[in-house]
Order: C-alpha cells, then structure tokens, then sequence
C-alpha cells in the first residue's frame, strides 16, 4: 500500500477531532442538534486551516443513517455507514466538489446547476461544495444567484475562499458566514505532537517549536512540513536537523544581536553580521527571528510572567526585557518590520542586514546607549531670549524689553503667544498661525497700556456682500420654451447632448403660420449645434406637441436660457438661505458674543 502524507491520513472525520476552530465547530454542531439548517455556507479562511474539512463533516452530518440504519442529521456522524465511508473516500455522488479556479465560467457553473433540479440518489442532502469561490467570473455569479438564494430543500450549498473580499456582496447576503482563523503555534505544536506520538517518531520540542512557527497558522502546512522533517531526519525530528531543513536562524543569533545593540556597540553589530553571513544564514530569517524576540519581549514588559514557562528561550527574553526600556524595544520592534520590506532593494541582503542594524543604533533615545553624543552648540546672540511657556515653547528673539500685559487680556490670549513691540520686528520660531476663533492681540506702543474697561457689545456685523450675478431678462417666448424644456425633461423624451442643448437654448421666435411650426433657437456653444442633436430635439418636440414642427438654429449668446434662469434660482434661494442664517436671534447672539465668530462663506446650503 502507497504511504499517505500526514495531512491526509490525520484529517479531521468529526467535529471532536477539529483543533483550532472551536466557534465554527460550536455553531455547526447547535445548528445540526437544533434543525436549524441554512442553505448556504461560506467558510473563508487562509490555506489549510479546515474550510474543506469542516465542508466534508457537514455533509457527513446531513446524511449520516448510523450504524444501524436508522439514523438521522446529527453533529456527531457514526463515520461507518456507508454515506460516511463514501463521503470519506470521494466518492459519493451527492457530493461534489468543484475547484472554482479550473471551472471558473458560467458554463461549468449552469452544468451543476442542472442537476440540481434532480433530487439525491442516494443521501438525504446533495450538498454542492465549490472550493475558491472567488475565482468564479462575473457571468459565473450572477447564474448561480438564484439558485443559491432560493434552492430546492434537498441542496445544500457550501462555499469556500481565500478572498471573501472578491466575493460579490449579492453572493455574501445569500450565505451564512464563518471565518476559520489561522491557528496559533502552540495550539499546532501541540496537535503535531500528538500526531507524531500516534506514528510513534520521536521528535525534540525545539523542532516542533520550528515547524509551528514555520506553519503560519495553517496545519496543513505544519504536517507537510512535518514529512519532510521526518524524511530529512531518517525517522527522528531533532532541533539542529529541523533548522538546517528550514534554514531558520537560531534564537541565539537573535539575542545576541540584541544585546550588542542595547551596549550601543557598533562594533559588535557589524561583526555579528559578519558571523551570520559565514554561517550562510537569511538575512530575512535574521529579521524574523529579532522580530519575533523583540514582539515576546514586549509582552514580558507590559505583562510580566506572561511567558510559557516551558519554553527555554524564556530566561533570556526576561534578561533582555529588563536590560531595554519599553519605548526602545517598540521602536527596535518597529524598525525590525520596516526594514524587511527594505532587504530587496539593498544592494545585497546582508548589506541590507548591516543597515537596518546601524538604523536602529542611529535612532536610540538620547541617553541610552553607551556612547553619549554632544548636544548641538546654540548659536550666539547679542540678545536675550525670550521663551513661552512650555505649552508651544515659540521663541521670541528682540531687543526690546519684555512688557507686561493686563491679566485680563493674559487670561484671553493663549498662553504660549508672546506680545512685543511693532519697532522691534521680533523673529518668532515655531510660532502658527493662530485659529480663526482666537482673538488677535492687541499691538502695544511701548507705553504701559491703560486699564481696560468693560467690552461694550460688539455690533453684529452685516453679511459679506455677494457677487451680482448676470442679469436676467426674461421674455414671453422664454417661458414658453423653458416650460416645454422642463416637461421633455420630465418625460425622458430627451438626453444627454440632445438635453444639453435645450437647456443652454434660446427660444428667438415661433413661427405657427408655417407648415410646419418654425421655432428659431439660439445656442452658443459649436458642439450641440450638430445636425444630430438638433434632429434628435426636433423629433422629440413633435412628439410633445403632437404634430411636426421645424427646427431652426442659430449661433449666438442665449441670453434667456432654461439653463441660466436655473442658475438665477438656485442663486435667490442660496441668498435667501444665507439672509434666513443671518437673521436668525441665535447666530446673531453667538457673533454678538464671540468677538472673531464669522458665518464660513458656503457653509449654507439652502433644501
């Protein structure tokens, strides 16, 4: 018999079996107990975390008979009668499982959903299971819409993806939703554990340590990994085999590296790498390695004893925890990340390496390291400085002297502005441009200013005058043709450039007595004076009107337009609108009281 790899022959057949997906399980199981049962399924997840597994017991547990024969939908299927065996082994026929990325157009998709008007052959349910669902065509969707919204009661759907995000909205509405997560490395060191105790392979827990973390969260990746270990290994998973085969750097190469960089010795730094490029390890490993110590040594900071005490890297995480400040080991951490993206465009990835390294010497907190560096000399000047509190700190640089200001303008004024005289012309560093509702100070003579008295009430000031729009003079023939524009419009009698022209047109004369109707139209603009437009208003006029009529058109300005009598309301109504604002009692109460308050020029917006 032919050896089966590890993720197959350990694949989940129940729902008690499944690890790492406890909420999905515990839905299924309350649905499939309860016979509350949704026709459509989605179960979106990263690769190898159990979406086809989880797709294979649901359709075991709808068409489970038991031992006997005699058994019903349950959440725990006996896994001996023969829908189970036979779903098991693929080859049941109410079952299919179609790859979405080889049968992705709308004719693969209309053939299943063909059969789907024939009921089971031989289960309770046919359950349609199409793994990578996002890879189905536009056409391919909207076939299946609804079917998948209203089936038979004998189908079942089960969808699977990668990318919910490239699944139509109008598919994720008609489906009931499960989010397999990618599973943690202890949960999956643990499982392989299992699995390798059941084979009977003696294996370290530094290398089932690796291959957890090297899984990413998927177990199917953790048991192919797994036999190739075994097979590198000759039968055995030990540590230094299991690295060599990953080609992961040691942690010890990680925490070496950050305690060089604690000591500020760069030195140090640039011979580690060295080291590392003799040994021939990854420069990318390299990172991942620190970017994982650096994240547990985070958590060691925040959350002391927080660690598994089981893993031996722990005593070290704790010394190093204890020998950075938090913020350091945050900006250590984040450099980490950042600097991996950056490997590819270094001229090599160790030279790559060596700069990320001086990178994070070169932004350590001042004071951190070993190595002090110079604070940068002040320049010199004649004369004295004049500094703000400490809220903005702007500096103030004249050789006035300082004057003093009323306490009850310091108590209006923002602490951090500093008052000088006009003739001294101060150089202001880092001072912004104060916010519209601040009060500008008062400028000063030099001479002790007199008490102030009360603030009288400001006097409310009148609207900004707006700009005259272009006078509008309307005539009969306008009405009339403005009137007929606005009803082809309502109608959808006309349209884009024909729609166009009828608004920017001016109605100059109507002839009736001819035969037909002569109306004389003047428009400006070249491009809706096309023969085609004009032909396109013409028909759609004779219709509104009921009999034919000619249309005549002539260039010039249209000083009488549907197009600019709208412009002349919608102007009177903003008018209105801002005068309606500007009269209300609480506006001019808040403007009254608050001495910079303005009403921000369109702002108002009439309904």
């Amino acid at each position: 018999m032919s050896y089966l790899v590890l993720a197959r022959k350990y694949r989940p057949r129940s729902f008690e079996a499944m690890v790492g997906q406890e909420h999905v399980v515990q839905a299924l199981s309350n649905a499939l107990t309860q016979q509350r049962l949704h026709h459509a399924y989605l179960f979106t997840g990263t690769r190898g975390v159990g979406k086809t597994t989880v797709s294979r017991i649901l359709a075991k547990s709808l068409n489970c008979t038991g031992a006997d024969g005699s058994g019903g939908i349950t959440a725990q299927p006996c896994g001996v009668c023969d829908a189970c065996r036979d779903i098991d082994a693929g080859r049941f026929v109410d079952y299919v499982e179609l790859d979405a990325a080889s049968n992705r157009g709308v004719e693969e998709i209309s053939q299943l959903l063909d059969q789907a008007v024939y009921k089971p052959v031989l289960g309770r349910f046919k359950v349609y299971m199409i793994d990578e669902v996002h890879m189905l065509s536009n056409t391919a969707f909207n076939a299946m819409l609804k079917t998948l919204e209203e089936p038979p009661d004998y189908l079942k759907f089960v969808l699977a993806t990668t990318d919910p995000q490239k699944v139509p909205p109008t598919v994720l509405s008609r489906c009931l939703q499960f989010n397999l997560r990618p599973m943690a490395p202890q949960t999956v060191q643990e499982h392989l554990a299992t699995v390798l105790a059941e084979e009977g392979i003696a294996a370290d827990p530094g290398a089932l340590r690796l291959l957890a973390r090297a899984a990413r969260g998927s177990m199917r990746d953790a048991l192919s990994l797994t036999d190739q270990a075994i097979a590198f290994g000759a039968g055995a998973l030990a540590e230094a085999g299991v690295r060599q085969m990953l080609g992961a750097v040691d942690r010890g190469h990680a925490v070496r590296l950050v305690e060089v960089l604690a000591a500020g010795d760069g030195k140090a730094v640039v011979a580690s790498v060295d080291g590392l490029r003799a040994l021939g390890l990854s420069a990318t490993g390299t990172l991942e390695e620190m970017a994982a110590l650096l994240q547990q040594m985070a958590v060691q900071q925040a959350v002391p004893g927080a660690l598994d005490a089981n893993d031996p890297d722990t005593s070290a995480i704790e010394r190093l925890a204890a020998a950075l400040p938090a913020d350091e080991t945050q900006l250590l951490y984040s450099i980490v990340v950042h600097g991996r993206a950056e490997l590819a465009l270094a001229p090599d990835e160790y030279s790559g390496l060596v700069m990320v390294l001086l990178r994070m010497l070169a932004f350590r907190p001042a004071g951190s390291g070993a190595a002090e560096r110079p604070a940068p000399r002040a320049a010199p000047s004649a004369a004295p400085v004049s500094r703000a509190p400490a809220a903005a700190q702007p500096a103030v640089v004249t050789p006035a002297p300082a004057l003093r200001v009323p306490a009850a303008r310091q108590a209006q004024a923002p602490a951090a502005r500093a008052i000088v005289p006009r003739s001294s012309q101060p150089v202001v560093a880092n001072s912004p441009e104060p916010p519209p509702w601040v009060d500008a100070p008062d400028e000063f003579d030099g001479a002790e200013p007199e008490p102030e008295a009360a603030p009288a009430a400001r006097a409310v000031p009148e609207p900004m005058p707006r700009a005259d729009a272009p006078r509008l003079v309307t005539t009969p023939l306008g009405d009339r043709w403005a009137a007929q524009v606005r009803a082809l419009c309502e109608s959808g009698a006309i349209g884009a450039l024909v729609r166009e022209l009828a608004l920017q047109s001016q109605c100059t004369a109507i002839d009736e007595a001819a035969s037909p109707a002569c109306w004389t139209l003047r428009v400006e603009r070249e491009m809706l004076r096309s023969t085609a437009n004009v032909d396109k208003l013409q028909a759609a006029l004779a219709g509104a009107l009921g009999q034919p009529v000619q249309l005549r058109v002539e260039a010039g300005v249209a000083e009488d337009s549907p197009a600019r009598r709208d412009a002349a309301e919608r102007a009177r109504r903003q008018a209105e609108a801002e005068q309606i604002i500007h009269d209300d009692p609480l506006v001019r109460a808040l403007m009254a009281q608050y001495t910079t308050a303005r009403i921000v020029p369109g702002s108002v917006k009439p309904h």
